[in-house]
């Protein structure tokens, strides 16, 4: 039987064109997350994109599901039995380092603190600035976006160490060692940088003691998930004097609530989950891409990338 293939991507009429020849033996149905309908996730037995996890429950038929997005938690625990399930991992890694190298340029040169002075009409100097030339960068969680960051970073003259469970060769990196070595490196590092992902093993990694164990004058990111860091134990000790600054782009919960402290920090910037996703055409390509690429393997019984499950 001819698989049925409902892709949710963001393509346009040339990359529906290629998906139809590589499977010309297929049913090929082009849907959005909002417009899918229960007929036709009853019928498929491919999908990509990124449908509401809920529907899955509707796709007796699925064989094989590709997200859109780097990460699958919300996926994992509701996939039919004995589907596949792989991930875009990799396809957003030079979008997010982008964000995550313009935050932490802005926070070297105090761009937040002259923003406020713009829009109070004040000429102030705010006096010392960083560079992350001789900088140590400290990034855990070496997969495809610490790498991409850290290279970027290392084209600055920064010297970068990776932390990963899978010990190796990682370009971008100067170094890569456990995660055991974290609290020996915190206090190393003028440059924090977290892209882990939401796992049991990550939830508070980054927590009070650990926090503590940085140089008071060193540099924060986080573009991973936002349960990796302690956000009460980060906004007591930066209103304290901790931390030249931090840049956030993922939170806990989010969207982040208008009680939470991290707000009123001077030298805080908070922007909302938005250094990934389908922001740049570039990203929305290699997704698009990556999907093709998995359907030619997938009608050739080849292994797939980024297999999850």
């Amino acid at each position: 039987m001819s698989d049925y293939i409902l892709n949710l991507l963001p393509v346009n009429e040339a990359e529906k064109t290629e998906f139809e020849s590589i499977a010309p033996q297929a049913v090929h149905v082009y849907a959005g997350r909002n417009s899918v309908t229960d007929e036709q996730l009853a019928a498929a037995t491919v999908m990509f994109g990124s449908p509401k996890p809920e529907d899955l429950a509707k796709m007796p038929r699925l064989n094989w599901f590709q997200t859109m997005w780097a990460g699958s938690d919300e996926y994992v625990g509701v996939m039919p039995e004995g589907a596949m399930l792989t991930s875009s991992s990799g396809t957003n890694a030079r979008s997010v380092a982008e964000h995550m190298l313009a935050s932490l340029l802005s926070l070297c040169r105090r761009l937040p603190a002259y923003r406020d002075l713009q829009r109070e009409h004040r000429w102030a100097d705010e006096g010392k600035m960083r560079t992350l030339l001789d900088a140590n960068v400290l990034v855990l969680g070496a997969g495809h976006v610490g790498a991409a960051f850290a290279q970027m970073c290392k084209g600055l003259g920064a010297h970068t160490v990776g932390l990963k469970r899978k010990l190796g060769p990682v370009e971008g990196f100067d170094e890569v060692t456990s995660m055991d070595k974290l609290e020996e490196l915190l206090p190393w590092a003028d440059v924090v940088a977290l892209t882990l992902p939401q796992s049991p093993s990550t939830l508070k990694l980054m927590n009070r003691e650990r926090l503590e164990r940085m140089k008071d004058d060193a540099m924060l990111l986080s573009a991973g998930r936002g349960s990796v860091l302690d956000q009460e134990a980060l906004a007591e000790l930066m209103k304290g004097g901790k931390l030249w600054g931090a840049a956030l782009d993922v939170t806990d919960p989010e969207p982040l609530p208008e009680s939470s402290p991290l707000w009123d920090i001077p030298n805080l910037l908070l922007t909302p989950h938005v250094a990934g996703g389908m922001r740049l055409d570039y990203t929305r390509t290699a997704c698009v891409k990556l999907a093709q690429d998995n359907l030619r393997r997938y009608l050739a019984g080849e292994a797939l990338e980024n297999r999850v499950l």
